[in-house]
């Protein structure tokens, strides 16, 4: 027997569970993640909770999801393959910057009021801890590249290190989101900085 697959209950599927996490990231940014409760979430979409369980899980999973695509975003291939296309350090740094600079930016509101301060339940903390160690992962291949080109005057886990004080999540959170500088002003501050406790020269 052949099972059957409607094109419109795909969709209809879809589109509930974009709307519970639609919901669950204004509910996270406005009134934390701690106090929000699945049911907060089922209401806001206007579904069941058992549908919210069935759409996306927990809110565990539902925290995953919803930092997805602050964690995909399409800004760190483009500036992973913007960093393997050049020879020149200095223009690594650069494009590290301006890359996490964007993915940041784009996901700011979010990803501030999440990660900035305690989850306060150990489940969340691990999901923020998978984002932290892809973020890590992404700045170990700019180390790696930087290797290569013979640029460093550090060993490569003190460079990493480096390098997530800088352009991880510390640099932009103490900048922007603590001393409220903008964009622009993090980025070429935050870019110059790194090179010069990175590069030989």
């Amino acid at each position: 027997m052949r099972t059957y697959h409607s094109p419109r209950r795909r969709d209809a599927a879809e589109a509930t569970r974009a709307a519970i996490l639609d919901a669950a990231g204004r509910l996270f940014v406005s009134e934390g993640y701690d106090k929000v409760t699945v049911a907060d979430i089922a209401s806001a979409a206007g579904v069941a909770v058992p549908t919210v369980y069935g759409s996306t899980g927990g809110k565990a999973a539902i925290l995953r999801a919803v930092l997805e695509p602050a964690v995909t975003d399409p800004a760190v291939e483009r500036t992973l393959a913007g960093v393997l296309a050049t020879d020149d350090p200095h223009e690594v740094i650069g494009l590290l910057a301006a890359g996490t600079r964007d993915s940041h930016e784009r996901h700011w509101d979010l990803v501030w009021s999440l990660t900035s301060g305690n989850l306060g339940e150990p489940c969340a903390e691990a999901v923020l801890a998978e984002a932290e160690a892809s973020y890590l992962a992404a700045l170990a291949a700019v180390v790696d590249r930087l290797i290569e080109l013979d640029a460093l005057k550090l060993d490569r886990g003190g460079a990493l290190d480096v390098l997530w004080f800088y352009l991880g999540r510390p640099g932009w959170y103490t900048m922007v989101g603590h001393r409220g500088w903008d964009f622009d002003r993090a980025q070429a501050w935050l870019a110059e900085s790194a090179r010069q406790s990175l590069l030989k020269s």
